[in-house]
């Protein structure tokens, strides 16, 4: 998992809608950092840090709540708990597949077919719940989120 980027230039003298700029700014680029990597079904790890990246964000949006106008924050809010849907629906079945992966490997010879049958239906659950989070993951839809979380940081110096 990938660790959460140090927020530079925080200042306990600096307003508190400042801290908010800063901190969503910083949390939102760990989210678009990991977009690249997301819908890869061979390496699972960049749809998961982009997932905890998602839950970092809204942790700090949460928490600086107060500095944002309310119908801007909620539309971001909105969007990004879209996201954080989309990537979770996706990340439930590759921890499925994960743990099932190696119990097969210890399971006795006559369950490892019928265990083989389950990872081969949650393979397919997988690849849907790609197909799902693919829209999330498009352009157009991440250049709206991006301007949507903009237009907090930007309220919040204000």
């Amino acid at each position: 998992m990938a660790r959460p980027r140090e927020v530079s230039g925080l200042d306990c003298e600096e307003p508190f809608g400042t801290a908010a700029a800063r901190v969503v700014e910083a949390r939102a680029e760990e989210v678009f950092a990991h977009v690249g990597g997301a819908l890869g079904l061979d390496d699972v790890e960049p749809l998961h840090d982009m997932r905890v990246a998602t839950r970092r964000l809204r942790a700090a949006m949460e928490m600086f709540r107060p500095c944002f106008p309310r119908k801007r924050y909620r539309r971001a809010m909105k969007r990004l708990k879209a996201l954080a849907d989309a990537l979770g629906q996706r990340r439930d079945r590759d921890v499925a597949i994960g743990f099932l992966r190696e119990f097969v490997a210890a399971a006795p010879a006559a369950d490892r077919g019928r265990l083989e049958i389950l990872i081969a239906g949650l393979r397919e659950e997988q690849r849907q719940a790609n197909e799902g989070l693919v829209p999330f993951l498009e352009e157009g839809w991440l250049a709206e989120l991006r301007a949507r979380l903009d237009e907090l940081a930007k309220a919040a110096r204000r």
